[in-house]
């Protein structure tokens, strides 16, 4: 992987490389010069879209979606002709009131528009540990029910990206596998029209075809990088990325060998998982104390 001239902090792995700096002039003085066409996934969460500014730097309102656009029309000449695009972007309230914002859903569509990119698929991501909130309206006034999930956007040049479910086949339940054992299905027309043949569940696949939905509850509070970030007196970051996101998309939509980026990298949940799963990787994380942190996640002492 080409080193960046410029002189940025960073770190670099065996497979990757974190930079610390804004992510657009990253991206016009190292990545435009040298990985057009390169990258195979772009996997990021940038800062949600609140109607307050967080110490992690999040922009708020129409800026927020103008500035995210902006960048996307920066990244998409990056991806390769099968690449993809995968955005988490949380939810958000507008501010006195119980009542959603439409602002992520209005940023999602206006990236998905504005950088000429397909939507090939919707994910959500549910945390049934999430604490509930917001709490005026959740744990104080009682009239909402807790928020647990987010958005996440599969994007991509073209109709047709590189992906294989296979790659992320889920262990077969306990009926399925009796089902395949036994041959034997209840075969026929059900009330959707849809006809069952006798054979449609006989062959075993090796795994069920996962859902559009992610679950993981992204509770844990001992692992290395939480426990060094408290030894060495650094703020950990409060919006991680749970790594069940870049471990199930690393494995969908790419193969061994290929480029990892993401430009909002936080803590480097990205980067750590893409090294695991053999990948090259780039991330970018403007935050020096998000970003003195992460290496925490590579063994750094």
């Amino acid at each position: 992987m080409i080193t960046p001239t410029q002189k940025w902090r960073k770190y670099r792995t065996e497979r990757g490389i974190c930079i610390n700096e804004d992510c657009e002039k990253v991206i016009q003085k190292y990545l435009a010069p040298n990985f057009e066409g390169k990258i195979q996934l772009i996997l990021t969460s940038p800062p949600f879209p609140l109607k307050r500014a967080k110490k992690y730097g999040n922009k708020v309102g129409k800026e927020y979606l103008d500035w995210l656009c902006n960048i996307g029309n920066q990244l998409a000449p990056l991806l390769s002709q099968d690449g993809s695009i995968v955005i988490e972007i949380g939810n958000a309230w507008n501010p006195g009131e119980p009542t959603y914002s439409t602002l992520p859903l209005e940023t999602l569509l206006a990236f998905k528009n504005q950088c000429g990119l397909y939507l090939c698929q919707e994910f959500i991501y549910y945390n049934p540990a999430r604490l509930p909130g917001p709490i005026e309206w959740v744990n104080k006034q009682r009239v909402r029910v807790k928020d647990s999930f987010t958005q996440i956007w599969w994007m991509s040049k073209t109709p047709h990206p590189y992906a294989n479910n296979r790659n992320v086949a889920e262990p077969y339940s306990r009926q399925m596998k009796k089902l395949l054992s036994s041959g034997k299905y209840n075969s026929g027309t059900r009330p959707s029209e849809h006809t069952i043949s006798q054979t449609a569940f006989s062959i075993d696949n090796g795994g069920a075809i996962p859902s559009n939905v992610i679950i993981a509850a992204n509770t844990t509070s001992n692992d290395i990088y939480i426990t060094k970030c408290k030894e060495h007196k650094l703020p950990i970051h409060p919006a991680r990325m749970a790594p069940a996101i870049p471990e199930f998309f690393i494995n969908f939509l790419t193969r061994p060998g290929d480029i990892v980026l993401d430009c909002f990298a936080g803590s480097n949940t990205t980067g750590a998982t893409a090294e695991k799963l053999g990948r090259e990787w780039i991330s970018i994380e403007l935050n020096r104390d998000y970003y003195e942190g992460s290496k925490y996640r590579f063994g750094r002492k």
